[in-house]
């Protein structure tokens, strides 16, 4: 199984808006080619998980994180859009297929703080997600147990949807909550939905650290000149 560098946490990067390849815009009938492909600047895989329930969509599966593990170095960040009842099984599920960082949503409030608490003890970085209609104070008490805050900036599960009118708002807020909670560890926030090329300066102004790359990227032909535009956000 490949592995990413122990320290791969330690080594994102502070200077440039951290890139997360979101494999739902990936083709999957030529994966193989799209992580060599992407391989120089994915900084992340970002792997959407979806049971129809809890998000409208059905995606990704254990076994594909298998087969990408065994495939590429580069770490791989599951995000969980699946219902309380289930939580515990895809944890482990995914962290035996080889995630590197597990999210789940803060909305799965009954078993959230133990689900955090599971993700550590299987070996990975644990992170949390918010829904756009869900307030971000109600993050406030997982702070120090995550590495990862997700904002999701469009309606959960869908693609192609226009960034929402309270997404920049809420990574403020996001981000003045990680200042003011000081937890003793690096906490990325990430802008998940809605990223395009007029978007992103405005994301990265409201204080995004990572964006969650999608047909931006996998739709690029001039891979390379998007990135480079990318560093320079």
């Amino acid at each position: 199984m490949n592995k990413p560098a122990d320290d791969w946490f330690d080594r994102l990067p502070s200077d440039r808006p951290i890139a997360e390849f979101s494999l739902w815009s990936a083709d999957l009938l030529r994966m193989g080619e799209e992580l060599k492909r992407i391989r120089p600047y994915a900084d992340l895989l970002h792997v959407d998980v979806a049971d129809g329930h809890f998000a409208p969509s059905l995606l990704l599966f254990p076994d594909l994180v298998a087969r990408v593990r065994a495939a590429s170095d580069i770490p791989m960040h599951v995000h969980l859009m699946v219902a309380d009842s289930i939580l515990a099984s895809q944890i482990d599920q995914f962290a035996d297929a080889g995630a590197d960082v597990i999210t789940l949503h803060c909305e799965c409030a009954s078993v959230a703080s133990g689900a955090l608490d599971h993700i550590k003890r299987r070996g990975a970085l644990a992170g949390l997600a918010l829904r756009v209609e869900t307030p971000v104070s109600e993050l406030a008490p997982y702070i120090d147990q995550i590495h990862f805050l997700t904002l999701l900036g469009t309606a959960i599960g869908v693609k192609g949807k226009s960034l929402h009118e309270s997404a920049l708002e809420r990574l403020k807020d996001a981000r003045e909550l990680v200042r003011r909670v000081a937890s003793a560890h690096r906490v990325i926030v990430v802008a998940d939905g809605g990223i395009r090329h007029d978007t992103v300066p405005l994301l990265r102004a409201a204080g995004a650290q990572a964006v969650v790359l999608g047909s931006l990227a996998f739709g690029d032909a001039d891979l390379s000149s998007r990135m480079a535009w990318l560093a320079t956000q």
